[in-house]
């Protein structure tokens, strides 16, 4: 039988899939105006040299370790162990955090009551669908993101072509005057810059596609410069059309993509339905985009004696990593079923947030790794190469560090004590230094694993 091939357009669709995070739109335009600021700002400090670093590394190191990878080359098991760690834990939160947006926007736009058993029931049909698909190669699936590539530029296009009209014709919900898009640098906005970051990540999860790619060492360049250009394009231009419809004040972090079309056309029509159920599919394409990237990683480390033996199980007929699918189906399944008892009113932030503060600082190492790699790997044939000197090299390197470190402090740490900024902050920073210990104890477990294994063989 012949093995299913990427092409580059396949690629690029498979970059704005995994990339163009539909879902966390509405979070960054609660920045407000001044969020054009970030997103340029961080496009060119951020975007731009992560982009390039990710392509070198997954062209020079093209294994299925990926970001694990690179990191035990550079710093040791130890390091490779934690980074695949906090990769793969953020997974199961976010998917968890998308079962919960998936039934709030379904009510929203079907206008359903549902019990709470009801709701937690289809949230769990919703993560196992997903857990079902990704025990599968993602040649496979193939259709399904590109399908979903397609919805998320469709709804990207319209939000900003109806923010456009809605602009010319009744006039702006927020201030986008020469002042008002200056960074205020109040605590509030500075705590969603994170999601902006986000919504830049997953240039590595393409690399992993290299197997599938007819000409791996010029496709994945390609389909990262390209994708790039478009995803930050179609992020700005949505951006737009939030801010042109709804007050920054009033702006929903769950539900603010579909209040947007809501308000933009008047009503919810049969065309704001079918954009909510565009919007839903997306949802599961984007874990479906991303579970290749995060399981691969799992196995490897697994492989490695770097996580338990659990991750590393795979399925004997097409070697996909099942045992780390299933786990992120155990742990979606926990969280969505103890999340009533959570005292936040936006539970989908909640678990929004903890994934992304994990995500965030899965890649802190990623970017000294690269510049370790060429100290003590100069040899290495490099089928693409970050361009630059040696300043310009530490600028890239440093810069994203200081950025992921800075966000991840005010999206989790409470700073000015505040009741709002507790009851939001704490369960976050709470989660994350749970998720940081079960990590560590992982960790060890595996290490005794290996040792154990190690005394058997003696």
């Amino acid at each position: 039988m012949k093995k299913k091939k990427f092409r580059l357009f396949d690629a690029v669709l498979m970059a704005v899939c995994v990339i163009l995070v539909v879902e966390s739109a509405a979070p960054a335009a609660a920045i407000g105006s001044s969020q054009f600021f970030w997103w340029i700002a961080l496009l060119i400090l951020f975007f731009l040299p992560y982009g390039l670093i990710s392509a070198e590394l997954g062209t020079t190191y093209d294994d299925e370790g990926g970001i694990y990878d690179w990191v035990k080359r550079a710093f040791g098991n130890r390091w490779g162990s934690r980074v695949a760690w906090l990769y793969w834990i953020n997974y199961p939160i976010w998917m968890a955090s998308l079962a919960v947006l998936f039934m709030e926007v379904a009510t929203q736009i079907f206008k359903l009551h549902l019990s709470t058993p009801i709701s937690i029931l289809i949230q769990l049909l919703f993560i196992w669908l997903v857990v079902l698909i990704s025990c599968y190669p993602v040649s496979d699936s193939k259709w399904i993101l590109n399908l979903a590539a397609f919805c998320k530029v469709f709804i990207m296009l319209s939000l900003g072509i109806l923010g456009i009209y809605f602009a010319v014709t009744k006039g702006l919900a927020n201030d986008f005057s020469g002042k008002a898009l200056l960074p205020s640098f109040d605590l509030n906005s500075l705590s969603f810059i994170s999601i902006i970051l986000f919504n830049f990540l997953g240039f590595e999860v393409v690399t992993t596609l290299a197997g599938d790619m007819e000409n791996p060492k010029k496709q994945i360049p390609q389909a990262i410069i390209i994708g790039g250009i478009l995803i930050a394009f179609f992020y700005l231009f949505a951006a737009f059309g939030m801010g042109a419809a709804i007050p920054t004040s009033q702006l929903s972090t769950s539900g603010g993509m579909i209040d947007s079309f809501i308000m933009l056309v008047g009503k919810l029509n049969p065309f704001v339905i079918i954009i909510g159920i565009m919007f839903m599919y997306t949802l599961i394409a984007n874990l479906i985009s991303w579970a290749l990237g995060v399981n691969y990683v799992a196995m490897y480390a697994a492989k490695n004696h770097d996580l338990p033996r659990v991750f590393g199980v795979q399925n004997k007929k097409n070697e996909m990593p099942i045992g780390a699918s299933i786990l992120n189906g155990i742990v979606a399944s926990a969280l969505v079923i103890v999340a009533p008892l959570i005292p936040n009113e936006n539970i989908f932030w909640a678990f929004f947030a903890l994934n992304v503060v994990a995500l965030l600082a899965s890649y802190i190492m990623m970017f000294p790794a690269f510049l370790k790699l060429r100290k003590i790997d100069p040899d290495r044939p490099r089928p693409f190469k970050v361009f630059g000197g040696k300043i310009l090299l530490h600028l890239f390197t440093y810069i994203p560090v200081v950025l992921l470190v800075i966000t991840l402090i005010f999206s989790a740490v409470p700073l000015n004590g505040s009741a709002a900024e507790l009851n939001e902050k704490v369960p976050i920073l709470i989660g994350a230094i749970a998720a940081f210990i079960i990590g560590e104890i992982c960790i060890h477990m595996a290490g005794k694993q290996k040792k154990n294994r190690k005394d058997e063989k003696d």
